[in-house]
């Protein structure tokens, strides 16, 4: 049996399969490919860097993350976090949102994050599946949500439960922090305590900023030192003084080297801080992340658990593109009383490896 090559870039195909009829499908044109005259040696690099990762394998590891001496992670079981929300474009009233969390399933190399998505009300900040009970007629309230089963898969991984959590949280506004600090730190404390009594692992919830409007520029544009080529600063730089809060604890982080233009650096901010990292701690573990990131051999600007999140929550959207009609949806139905359809499930040998890359 033969397939036609319809499928080639749809992202639904490649992740949940079709379905195929059992009688022979033709091609209806064929031809014999000539050999590329001309070979681009960086984007065969970096398609074969997404390959290994979604193939299961790792592009980049820390060396201190072999020899144990990242402070804190490498002590103790640490499972790492990234969570993202991303909304439809405007005007589009009827698709909902799509929430994406990945957490890391290699501890103490800290490289492979597993993905899990969902869709959730329209333009609903909060992430609303991160634990849930479901109440079933027949095993009566079973314990659910994508915390959970990302610490359960984290326990299968390791053979360790987790002892330390770190959740870099994107796309949370400023006047947003409480309200999802309190519900989302409150889903995670559950999730823990849902699988053993007294479960509750130390949490390090940070928030990552990238809209924003501040740059940060050498003191001396003369001194060659403080400069990469582009004339940016220098990647690893870090600001947590002066332009900061004065009694939070946040930082500007400039992890990468800027290619062209100004670099924008990425703002954390720590909401709670149950690990007791210091100012330097924090600071080094999010810079050194930034280095693992899988899709290129440069450190990003953003901390790789974040990033991911991000694309696996872009990702998703292809799942639901088109499935919902604009022309067929009345405007009582629009918005936050729209429908919210599930996303196909995806297949397991799929979900077990970083498909969102």
């Amino acid at each position: 049996m033969a397939l036609h090559n319809d499928y080639g870039n749809d992202a639904f195909a490649k992740e949940f399969g079709v379905n195929v009829d059992p009688r022979l499908v033709t091609i209806p044109t064929a031809r014999v490919l000539q050999p590329p005259t001309k070979c681009n040696k960086q984007y065969l690099e970096n398609v074969s860097l997404k390959i290994n990762v979604k193939a299961g394998g790792r592009n980049t590891v820390l060396l201190d993350a072999l020899n144990k001496k990242i402070p804190l992670v490498s002590e103790n079981p640490t499972i790492i976090f990234g969570a993202d929300v991303t909304h439809p474009s405007p005007g589009e009233d009827s698709s909902p949102s799509i929430a994406a969390v990945v957490a890391s399933m290699d501890w103490p190399e800290v490289t492979k994050y597993r993905g899990l998505v969902s869709a959730q009300t329209h333009r609903q900040e909060l992430i609303q599946d991160l634990y849930k009970v479901v109440n079933d007629p027949q095993k009566g309230a079973v314990h659910s949500g994508m915390i959970r089963e990302l610490l359960i898969q984290f326990r299968k991984s390791t053979n360790r439960k987790p002892e330390r959590i770190i959740f870099y949280r994107d796309g949370v506004s400023e006047g947003q922090f409480n309200q999802v600090l309190l519900y989302e730190l409150d889903a995670i404390r559950k999730a823990c305590a849902s699988l053993e009594e007294g479960y509750l692992p130390p949490v390090t919830f940070v928030v990552v900023q990238k809209r924003h409007h501040t740059r940060l520029f050498p003191a001396d544009h003369g001194n060659r030192n403080s400069t990469d080529k582009s004339g940016n600063i220098l990647p690893g730089t870090v600001v947590d003084t002066h332009i900061c809060h004065p009694s939070e604890f946040d930082f500007y982080l400039c992890s990468h080297a800027g290619i062209q233009g100004t670099s924008r650096p990425t703002h954390y901010h720590v909401l709670w801080d149950e690990n007791k990292f210091t100012s330097d701690l924090m600071q080094t573990l999010t810079n050194n992340l930034c280095y693992t990131y899988a899709r290129c051999t440069r450190s990003v600007s953003v901390v790789p658990p974040a990033y991911y999140a991000h694309l696996a929550a872009f990702r998703a959207r292809y799942y639901i593109e088109g499935n919902v009609s604009e022309s067929n949806t009345s405007p009582a139905t629009r918005g936050i009383n729209a429908e919210i359809r599930p996303l196909p499930t995806i297949k397991d040998n799929v979900k077990n490896v970083m498909f969102y890359c």
